[in-house]
């Protein structure tokens, strides 16, 4: 068996790398399709050109993908040696209550198209959501789900769990500076054409 500081992390277990590819996998899937789908329509014309019939798609099959490196992280969690230090009830229970109320409400504030990519199908939202969680965090998501993840770990005593928490934190990292100047400039060209076809209908009028 092969691991590492005094058996903390068992390295032979298969389901810790499928776990671990399963956390890299999901935000670079949705990134590459949402971006193929703003830019040549992919999505939407394999729906008959119904860009929300779309969208509900590829929310599906997100949340299907999220709930399968969900399951992998739990079996991580069932198999992987437990560690007393790493367990930690209380600290545990906290961050899963944050974590959820931030993905929550998230959810809430943000409907089913705001909260998955439906600014690249063209579905935009009127204006900018500035409410709770909004006000605390830009990517309350992102943040509270690796709230949950670390949770989940010091709940079962297993500093896998930790490790892999640290993936999804560097995952969704890196996810951000590809999604928050792209979806900033989608909304920037929005308000460049308002005003574009706001001059021209003043000149006509003239």
């Amino acid at each position: 068996m092969s691991q590492i500081a005094g058996g903390f992390i068992d390295f032979s277990q298969n389901t810790l790398y499928f776990s671990a590819l399963a956390i890299a996998f999901n935000p670079t899937f949705w990134n590459i399709v949402a971006r193929s789908e703003y830019h040549n329509k992919t999505l939407t014309r394999l729906f008959g050109r119904n860009s929300l019939r779309a969208c509900y798609a590829l929310a599906i099959t997100i949340f299907s993908l999220g709930l399968f490196r969900d399951a992998l992280y739990g079996r991580v969690l069932r198999t992987q040696p437990y560690t007393p230090t790493f367990h930690h009830p209380y600290i545990a229970y906290l961050l899963l209550a944050l974590g959820n109320t931030l993905v929550l409400t998230s959810y809430h504030a943000l409907g089913i198209t705001g909260t998955f990519l439906g600014d690249y199908f063209g579905i935009l939202m009127d204006e900018p959501v500035t409410g709770f969680p909004f006000n605390i965090t830009s990517a309350p998501m992102y943040w509270g789900s690796t709230m949950s993840f670390l949770g989940t770990a010091l709940l079962y005593g297993r500093p896998a769990g930790v490790l892999l928490t640290v993936e999804v934190y560097l995952v969704y990292l890196a996810a951000l500076q590809f999604e928050d100047p792209f979806t900033s400039e989608i909304y920037a060209k929005r308000e460049r054409e308002r005003k574009g076809n706001g001059k021209g209908k003043g000149k006509k009028a003239e």
